[in-house]
């Protein structure tokens, strides 16, 4: 049998997925935004999960999300959506495996214990999937307590998924390499309908107007091009702290437009508009938003953080170092010059997609996860009888 490692590096060799009968049980565990309006990446890909595991297996899904307190009042709210998010955990159904999605700091604080109980009180496999930009930093400034916790976590989780390589290169740290399995994050091609060779050149920008993710440098970016006469257009939307910049730089140019929150199907319409999509983020796992934009024949400039450099290089995009304006620039200039390049780029984008990162493929390898966890429980089982 393949070891569970290599599952992600060439999913179309082998596949257990049919090992795992429809009748199976899955409860899957994560901030889905059931609650709260939805909770980023993990809550998106919570929904797909759940959406392309029909029918092969039977899913029910746990939501661990909470807004986040603003008032000392609030506090009180949120313990208590906690505590009856435990108490409904604890007295349901035991299901046939567990499917814990976590990401660093007070994610994993929260995840910890459901994947504790679930390994050692309910004896039922444990899959932990492991998102989140700055995990790495997380395991490398542990202290101890942290690092003692961390370890128990990973040490009754069957199998740790890792979104690519050097995530699990990360993660092998605390998690012994046989156990780690690496699968993608994924989207449905089929949702979008492309136009890679948009005339002038259309810069897309998606994502939390938070500084992790770039929203200043673009703003900047986009301004000193504008002022120079590059020839493009730019959209950016999404919403955050950092709006402002987005709204400035719009109202300074014509070419410009700042829409604000969007929908996810009027975000995908955007990525499937544009030409050219731009996340010069300082931290990542590895972006469902690159994916999308992959989905929707762009050309993608971002940065070589997390598993960006997995999915993007000098055949579908360009990598620029985090914070660097001036390279970030000067890179989108050099892209805008040349339409027939980003034309190029962007069906090398999509193509990758629908060969490597497309939903009906990945949930095969979530299957194949699946099914050598039941197995690795069962043959544990059948020994200690």
């Amino acid at each position: 049998m393949t070891a569970v490692g290599q599952i992600g590096g060439d999913r179309r060799s082998e596949s257990t997925a049919t090992e795992v009968p429809p009748s199976t049980e899955v409860l899957v565990v994560g901030p889905a935004g059931y609650r709260t309006e939805g909770t980023g990446g993990i809550g998106r890909y919570i929904a797909e999960q759940r959406r392309y595991l029909h029918g092969r297996v039977s899913v029910d899904v746990v939501d661990t999300a909470v807004r986040t307190p603003d008032r000392p009042v609030e506090y009180l709210r949120t313990a208590v959506v906690v505590l009856l998010t435990w108490i409904g955990f604890l007295r349901r159904r035991r299901p046939d495996l567990v499917h814990v999605h976590t990401s660093h700091s007070l994610s994993f604080y929260v995840s910890a214990p459901y994947v504790l109980v679930a390994a050692a009180l309910w004896n039922r496999p444990v899959i932990l999937h492991v998102h989140g930009s700055s995990f790495d930093a997380f395991i490398e400034d542990a202290s101890a307590p942290v690092a003692a916790l961390q370890r128990a976590v990973f040490d009754a989780s069957t199998t740790t998924i890792a979104l690519s390589e050097g995530w699990r290169d990360v993660l092998s740290a605390r998690v012994p390499a046989e156990r780690i399995a690496v699968v993608p994050n994924a989207v449905d091609p089929d949702e979008y309908d492309p136009d890679p060779a948009a005339d002038p050149p259309h810069l897309v920008f998606v994502s939390n107007h938070i500084e992790r993710k770039g929203i200043i440098d673009v703003a900047e970016a986009v301004d000193e091009l504008q002022d120079a006469g590059v020839r493009f257009r730019a959209t950016i939307a999404g919403s955050g702290p950092l709006s402002s910049h987005a709204a400035a730089v719009a109202a300074d140019h014509d070419a410009v437009d700042y829409v604000g929150f969007v929908s996810e199907k009027r975000k995908r319409d955007l990525l499937s508009e544009g030409s050219v999509y731009v996340l010069p983020t300082r931290a990542e796992g590895l972006p469902i938003a690159v994916l999308e934009a992959m989905a929707g024949a762009n050309a993608i400039v971002s940065t070589d953080v997390g598993g960006i450099p997995s999915i993007v290089d000098e055949e579908n995009g360009a990598i620029v170092s985090p914070g660097d304006v001036r390279e970030l620039t000067d890179t989108l200039e050099r892209l805008f010059s040349d339409p027939a390049a980003i034309e190029r780029m962007g069906r090398v984008s999509r193509r990758r997609i629908e060969e490597s990162y497309a939903w009906p493929d990945v949930v095969d390898d979530l299957l194949s996860v699946y099914a050598r966890a039941l197995d690795d429980t069962a043959v544990t089982a059948n020994s200690e009888n």
